[in-house]
């Protein structure tokens, strides 16, 4: 996984309310189990007309906001079903952080597993960090994870928590693989004591 320390980056603004997962990545792509190739899935029923083209209407498909990987969201982002397709098709199109009023508990989790930053901020924050996303190109944000801050480009700061384990985990990029290889000679050092157990 990579590691998260410090990313700047345009904010892309997407001013919608409980987005779902079903809306990040729909049902038909839930085929696949590669963490890749989902990005040009991603919000799909929003980007592509009905005849496969792009909507040039949808945030994403705007020039400015073309390489975002910061993504600015409304309340309640990720709710619905539990599949973990939809980070990875955040992560694949580029999106390696969203910030939002509040997050579903699963979506949450699984971002943290697949190196993606989810930054829960008040109302009032969010609010200030659209206004920064809806200048397009002409601004930015850094997202600074050891700080635990968001800089506009404007030099405002916005802070937010996180719990240290998962902070830990982003900054070394650590999944649950990561996590269990730290432990390698440790688990090593077990079967060896119980091969010989066994032999004894």
């Amino acid at each position: 996984m990579q590691p998260f320390t410090t990313l700047t980056s345009t904010p892309a603004p997407l001013k919608v309310i409980n987005v779902d997962t079903d809306m990040i990545i729909p049902k038909q792509y839930l085929k696949t189990i590669k963490r890749t190739g989902l990005g040009t899935a991603l919000f799909s029923e929003m980007r592509y007309k009905d005849d496969g083209s792009e909507n040039p209407d949808f945030v994403l498909n705007q020039p400015s906001y073309r390489k975002s990987e910061i993504l600015v969201a409304g309340d309640n982002f990720g709710c619905g079903s539990s599949r973990e397709h939809a980070p990875w098709a955040l992560l694949d199109f580029g999106i390696r952080c969203v910030i939002s009023t509040s997050f579903a508990d699963i979506f949450y989790n699984n971002c943290f597993k697949n190196g993606i930053l989810p930054i829960v901020v008040s109302p009032e924050d969010l609010e200030k960090l659209f206004d920064d996303a809806d200048r397009g190109s002409n601004a930015t944000l850094t997202v600074d994870l050891e700080k635990q801050e968001i800089k506009g480009p404007d030099g405002g700061t916005v802070t937010f928590d996180i719990d240290p384990f998962r902070k830990h985990c982003l900054m070394n990029g650590l999944d649950d693989i990561g996590l269990t290889m730290e432990k390698a000679a440790k688990i090593d050092a077990f079967e060896e004591k119980l091969a010989k157990r066994e032999w004894a």
